[in-house]
């Protein structure tokens, strides 16, 4: 059966297509794409249907990563398809526990809960800084992140 991921942020315009990025190429190179499904989406709607922020898309093609995906918001029917729904911050999970409908399937998680030291778990929101930096640092958060959740996960132990 077909494991689900969807990663969150507040538009889906910057961490969360790069988080869906990586996490899609971890588990291609764990040889197991056919084993999993990784899509994302925004809490809000202001976005939906736009591509990424150019810095985003960046961010990946200097990595190497192929993105065609489009915002979109998170809908209820999410809840019950994924089977794990990470958010990239404090509020993140916040708006996903408040959103998530009683007894849904997914499990609601923060991304950098995985192998990120405490003080550096919060993905922050790059979208308002100048550059490309802020951009870079989510995605080597994500990297190590999706990397030590995919290992926790072929480990039995989520």
């Amino acid at each position: 059966m077909v494991k689900k991921i969807l990663m969150i942020c507040l538009g889906n315009i910057c961490r969360s297509p790069i988080a869906e990025a990586v996490m899609q190429d971890t588990i291609e190179k764990a040889g197991v794409a056919k084993d999993w499904e990784v899509d994302s989406a925004g809490i809000g709607d202001w976005h939906a249907g736009n591509s990424p922020d150019y810095r985003a898309l960046n961010i990946m093609k200097n990595h190497g990563l192929k993105y065609s995906n489009h915002a979109r918001q998170i809908r209820n029917i999410d809840f019950e398809q994924f089977d794990y729904i990470f958010g990239m911050d404090d509020e993140n999970m916040d708006d996903l526990n408040r959103l998530a409908p009683k007894g849904s399937k997914a499990k609601l998680l923060m991304l950098g809960n995985f192998g990120l030291d405490k003080k550096d778990r919060i993905i922050k929101d790059p979208y308002y800084l100048k550059g490309e930096a802020a951009f870079e640092k989510a995605y080597q958060q994500c990297v190590v992140a999706c990397d030590a959740f995919f290992k926790e996960v072929q480990a039995g132990k989520i």
